[in-house]
């Protein structure tokens, strides 16, 4: 996430209020499938835009309490600002949505992969668009990466496509949000104002329209679990983005992976997900490529 161009940047240190901050941001990512598993029943788009709905007036609230709101006016009357904010809300749309189908479908655990692969393939965006220079302990680490992908894709006869859409879409969101002059709070507001419109238009169609939605017409418990999505989508995204102004890149870095660990044991130890011989070898590959990748950022930092 990009930092507010208007706010000082903090020292380059470890604090425990941001551990403290991120922690529970990762934790409650941990236990998301939890809670997408007890939405399953309801269409995936359907999650997502009340996901995005009740994800505005928390984000808005917050941006009060902050006194941030000249920021969203600024990025109101800039055709640029809108056209970058247009596209990273696509981007976390397809996210949001893969992810959701994900583990609603049983895939939970290619979700996890995903998320494991996307520092990987970070890396490999900023050193094909960016031309940054590739350390020989990352180039190692991408190419095990590759080596997993290519045997899941021969053991499943085709590539694993949640993992890749989940990776992809959020390696490309990270990077675009990063050209975005916008702080992370802020940036996520405009991101769901821009999707609220059409999200709004789905949900009063399905309520009124077809018939079909979840709102009101199947009972107070999916009532109840669909506001929360507004909670479980905005709070840990929210509690992050300030305890990572307060910690280390480096240390973000070793933490992004407890929330696809925890997804992970859950796949395979509460949702029952079969590994299968295939997964037995990619996931090693994979967390092998993530020690090496850690490695070599540590390596950095220290040298910094």
């Amino acid at each position: 996430m990009s930092t507010d161009a208007s706010v000082p940047l903090a020292k380059n240190e470890d604090s425990p209020r941001g551990f403290a901050f991120a922690l529970t941001a990762y934790l409650l990512w941990g236990f998301l499938p939890f809670y997408m598993k007890a939405v399953a029943h309801i269409p995936p788009a359907e999650v997502i835009a009340h996901r995005i709905v009740w994800s505005l007036p928390l984000a808005g609230i917050v941006l009060v309490l902050l006194g941030r709101t000249a920021d969203i006016r600024a990025a109101l009357r800039s055709p640029r600002m809108l056209a970058m904010g247009a596209l990273t809300a696509l981007l976390i749309t397809v996210n949001w949505g893969t992810y959701v189908w994900a583990i609603g479908a049983g895939h939970a655990l290619d979700a996890a992969l995903g998320y494991f692969i996307n520092p990987l393939f970070s890396i490999f965006l900023g050193a094909v668009l960016l031309k940054e220079r590739l350390q020989p302990l990352q180039i190692a680490a991408i190419a095990l990466a590759a080596l997993a992908v290519a045997i899941l894709a021969f053991d499943n006869g085709g590539i694993p496509w949640v993992a890749l859409t989940l990776a992809v879409s959020w390696g490309f969101y990270a990077l675009l949000r990063k050209t975005l002059p916008l702080g992370p709070n802020q940036g996520f507001f405009l991101e769901v104002l821009i999707l609220s419109g059409p999200a709004l238009v789905y949900i009063l169609y399905l309520e009124y329209g077809s018939g079909l939605g979840h709102f009101y017409r199947t009972g107070l418990a999916d009532t109840t679990l669909l506001l929360g999505c507004g909670v479980v989508t905005a709070v840990p995204l929210m509690i992050y983005a300030n305890g990572a102004k307060l910690l280390k890149l480096s240390t973000i870095g070793i933490m992004q992976y407890i929330a696809p660990t925890m997804i992970f044991l859950i796949a395979v130890f509460a949702f029952q997900e079969p590994l299968g011989t295939a997964r037995m070898i990619a996931f090693p590959l994979i967390w092998a490529g993530l020690f090496l990748y850690s490695l070599s950022m540590l390596k950095g930092s220290r040298g910094r």
